[in-house]
């Protein structure tokens, strides 16, 4: 019996992927559950287990090929219709068999499940070479992917390896290799194109509509943090605090969602299709990441209702997560309010834009010592205090400036002295 595994729709209406990473080989036998691929969707990078368990007997797309929903990417078999095994290729008794319902597995598996074992690698005694796909050229899958980003044909080629597989270092031997007439003078250097697609088109579209179709107005102000600096230095020291990371965003955070206390339409959103202000009464905070991928949105739940040990730990498996560019599609979606750090890339600040699906997002320029007046007015002085420059973007269609400043103040008030949170 041969199961044919075809990518599925993992949520929010995937309708295609691209195959990032394979994790099995022709000839091993896995279990179901067992993760096959990696794919990159709209929204991130997942892994897919496998409904089936059995031999897997071919892998029906490339690395690096975008392909439909429903579209077969890999045949599993029963190991027990497998070819023979000789002494050097034979599996384990434990996996000569399979129970006939993890072969009726549904697809529907993706994202949860036990993982039981690790998949077991049959011992091959010939290397089989990269698949051809039908090219009639052999080559390494990194190589193909390369080879489609630098738009060369693989037909034109030479290997340098004796079984005739290309491999990335045959294409960067090729693109740097000296051109066999001059080049114009004014074409000095050279030009690579990547793909628009997955993660990258995605955000590309939802920030394209955003922009026109919110009216957006930004607001800013560059506030005194030094007491924000000092708390954290605190906050480090704390037991309570082990093991969470402690910076100046996790108190803009939490003076984020003590601000909303005052000025709640900044947690709503315009229904333009019902002609209604949503307000939310609760509060999933989206803190934007920079990953290899893209930018991700990941967002805690309830970030309102948590304790300031608890937002730090949300917040740090978040970001962390994001960075490996693998945050499933349910933590980037039903956001409410956004925070974009800029600081750590040296900016001052800037005027972002709105995450579809919210009203407001909220910048943080980089914490750098300034020169500052200090005192009252009868002992005004010049001190060096940390300083920082937020910024707030909203809808201005019902957020009006008298709202967007009064929360944006408030933000402010709490980070320039975080003892005036007990007023919040």
């Amino acid at each position: 019996m041969v199961n044919e595994f075809k990518l599925p729709d993992v949520g929010e209406g995937l309708t295609e992927a691209e195959i990032v990473e394979w994790h099995v080989a022709v000839g091993d036998v896995i279990k179901v559950n067992d993760p096959v691929c990696d794919i990159e969707t709209a929204k991130s990078v997942v892994e897919l287990p496998s409904p089936y368990a059995g031999v897997v007997q071919e892998l029906l797309v490339e690395v690096g090929t975008e392909v439909q929903v429903g579209t077969p990417i890999i045949r599993i078999g029963d190991p027990v219709e497998a070819s023979a095994p000789s002494p050097e290729a034979s599996a384990p008794p434990a996996e000569t068999s399979a129970p006939e319902q993890e072969a009726e597995q549904p697809l529907t598996l993706v994202g949860y499940g036990s993982k039981e074992d690790a998949v077991v690698r049959r011992n091959r005694t010939v290397a089989a070479p990269a698949a051809a796909a039908g090219t009639g050229v052999l080559a390494k899958p990194t190589a193909r992917k390369l080879a489609r980003d630098l738009g060369v044909d693989l037909a034109t080629v030479t290997p340098e390896r004796d079984d005739g597989v290309i491999t990335t270092a045959d294409l960067e031997a090729l693109t740097n290799a000296p051109a066999s007439s001059p080049a114009p003078a004014a074409s000095i250097g050279g030009e690579r194109r990547e793909p628009i697609k997955g993660l990258r088109k995605q955000m590309g579209q939802a920030m394209v509509d955003s922009a026109f179709t919110l009216p957006h107005v930004t607001i800013w102000t560059s506030v005194d943090v030094t007491r924000t600096s000092e708390l954290v230095a605190t906050l480090k020291a704390d037991r309570d605090f082990a093991g969470v990371r402690v910076s100046p965003l996790l108190i803009v955070a939490k003076a984020t969602l003590l601000a909303m206390r005052r000025t709640p339409i900044i947690n709503s959103w315009w229904d333009e299709a019902a002609q209604e202000i949503v307000f939310k009464e609760y509060v999933n905070l989206g803190i934007a990441a920079a990953t290899p991928r893209g930018l991700q949105v990941p967002n805690v739940k309830g970030a309102d209702r948590m304790s300031l040990v608890e937002l730090g730990s949300a917040i740090s498996e978040l970001t962390d997560v994001a960075r490996t560019g693998k945050t499933p599609p349910a933590d980037q979606t039903g956001g409410t309010f956004t925070i974009t750090n800029i600081g750590p890339f040296g900016i001052d600040g800037g005027a972002p834009i709105i995450n579809p699906g919210e009203s407001a997002i909220l910048s943080v320029g980089a914490i750098k010592r300034q020169p500052w007046i200090v005192g009252t007015d009868d002992d005004e002085r010049i001190e060096p205090r940390d300083v920082a420059t937020l910024a707030l973007s909203f809808d201005h269609r019902h957020i009006d400036g008298e709202a967007g400043s009064r929360f944006l103040a408030d933000v402010a008030r709490i980070v320039g002295d975080p003892s005036t949170a007990l007023l919040f």
